[in-house]
């Protein structure tokens, strides 16, 4: 069981979209409402299945044996050495459990918000949990690539298909796939040029040869090949302008899979790929990298901070929060072969990978909550709010902790991320630290006074949206209803996380430290 426990947490949502398209109305006679109800809450039954494995997966690891446990490792393509060959360690474990969780909460919330199309959406969505969950556990370069790409394809159609007409869908869903496109060309040759060189597309193997070692060209080229990918997903500047029109065409749930899920797949590729084969040119470069980094910090907290479109705001802060990670992951990088660098170096790296967690976690709910206040009022220009205080007394403090998480504040899940990156960067490159904190002061700016002022504090005036809307019978309101079940139920989870990792983040930080601390000493030859 043990060995094909990978192997189900990836396949079952497959098995979950397929079933998705068979005519169970014809079948149980049922009417399009019966039909399309059933197949909502068996997508959401079937989703519980992965998240229930990744809990068992994370009990059953064993911190301190540490390196990938739940392996299966098997031939594929013999021809030219490919294997089935699945893993994970304290990197990738939290990460499936991210993906398992939020994937339950968006299936759970668009049950309730897709009226359009139920049977494709619901398809899609599962075969997403299935790309995004694979390359997590994937130890093969080959099987890496093939679920990368997979993930592609159900993310643009929710784009297309399901975004607000006014947002340009099409177009934002077109942008998106092709910069990720683009930038998996670039891998898919990297991937190729280790495989002439190792004869091996196995990722551990691959660490531990070390390809190009011996040419500071070859390696520069595989290197930036397989970031600039990487840096494409994350999304780090230059290469971010698809992600706040894919963000604000999106449905909610895309949104939040996208900036929860698919975001950390760039960052993951860099920490599990970039960082162990190619150590060595990564140092080279590492000052580029943490340039990126904190240009992507300060640059998508000052676009932020002139936004009015409350969900194109929570996009342009995923490019400056993801930053948090560059810099982590570059100061680290710059560290290596340093031994007195190695507490500092895996302290950046606790952090980097924290800030993909617990960024997953907060802006998940933050797009959750941008579509509960455009469900009633349909539309997201902060002009037009204010004092929803008064009004929506339980979202607003939903959306305060959430927005605090973001901030960074202290007993909240985001400081702790925050916190280890910069404790790690200052030992390392001390002026870039420097120039990054004020990132910190920019999310401030813009969280208290673009988003708490605008949205929530002043006087309520009555005339400025036209109607609201219930989100449970559709009916046109002159005021708003503040939150329903289903969107308490949705945002319960995500809110208890931030608080518990806000008070007690070792769960998470002794996952990370056990790869981090090993990684970092082998630079070192400690």
């Amino acid at each position: 069981m043990t060995n094909s426990l990978l192997t189900i947490i990836t396949f079952v949502p497959l098995v979950g979209a397929l079933l998705t398209l068979l005519p169970w109305g014809k079948w149980l006679k049922l009417d399009k409402a019966g039909e399309e109800r059933l197949i909502k809450n068996g997508a959401i039954a079937i989703s519980l299945l992965p998240l229930g494995l990744a809990l068992m997966l994370w009990s059953g690891y064993d911190q301190a044996l540490g390196g990938f446990q739940f392996e299966i490792n098997v031939p594929w393509v013999k021809a030219i050495n490919v294997n089935y060959h699945m893993g994970v360690d304290g990197l990738s474990l939290p990460l499936i459990f991210l993906t398992t969780f939020l994937t339950v909460l968006g299936l759970w919330y668009s049950a309730r918000v897709i009226k359009t199309r139920v049977r494709e959406f619901f398809f899609l969505f599962l075969l997403l949990e299935m790309g995004m969950t694979g390359v997590f556990v994937s130890l093969d370069l080959v099987l890496f690539y093939v679920f990368w790409e997979v993930g592609l394809v159900p993310m643009y159609f929710l784009i297309g298909i399901w975004g607000q007409a006014k947002d340009r869908p099409q177009y934002s869903a077109i942008k998106f796939f092709l910069y990720t496109l683009a930038g998996s060309v670039f891998m898919l040759l990297a991937i190729v040029a280790i495989y002439f060189t190792t004869g091996t597309f196995d990722i551990v193997e691959a660490a531990k040869l070390k390809p190009f070692a011996d040419s500071i060209l070859l390696s520069g080229l595989a290197f930036w090949a397989f970031f600039i990918a990487f840096a494409i997903k994350v999304p780090s500047w230059p290469f971010h302008t698809w992600l706040p029109d894919a963000h604000t065409a999106a449905p909610t749930a895309g949104s939040v899979l996208l900036a929860g899920v698919l975001l950390k797949l760039g960052a993951y590729g860099i920490l599990r790929i970039v960082l162990p084969i190619f150590p060595e040119a990564f140092k080279r470069y590492a000052l580029i990298v943490v340039a990126l980094g904190v240009i992507s910090i300060v640059y998508g907290a000052l676009v932020s901070l002139a936004q009015w479109d409350l969900k194109r705001l929570i996009a342009y802060s995923s490019v400056s929060h993801m930053g948090y990670v560059l810099l982590g992951v570059g100061a680290a990088a710059y560290a290596i072969g340093t031994p007195k660098w190695v507490d500092a170096s895996a302290m950046a790296l606790n952090g980097a990978a924290m800030q993909m967690f617990t960024h997953g976690i907060s802006t998940g709910a933050l797009f959750f909550l941008v579509g509960v206040i455009y469900e009633r009022a349909h539309l997201r220009d902060l002009k037009m709010f204010g004092g929803f205080s008064s009004k929506l007394p339980y979202y607003y403090g939903l959306f305060a902790v959430t927005a605090f998480t973001s901030l960074g504040l202290p007993g909240l899940a985001g400081f702790w991320s925050e916190l280890f990156v910069f404790r790690g960067a200052f030992d390392i490159v001390p002026i870039w630290a420097v120039i990054g904190v004020l990132g910190i002061v920019l999310t401030a700016a813009y969280i208290l006074w673009k988003i708490i002022q605008y949205t929530f504090l002043g006087q309520y005036d009555a005339h400025k949206i036209a109607h609201w809307t219930d989100v449970e019978t559709g009916a046109e309101l002159h005021e708003p209803k503040d939150l329903a079940f289903f969107e308490k139920v949705t945002l319960w989870p995500l809110v208890a996380f931030m608080i518990f990792l806000g008070i007690y983040p070792a769960p998470l930080l002794n996952l990370f430290n056990t790869v981090f601390v090993r990684l970092m000493s082998g630079f070192a030859g400690k």
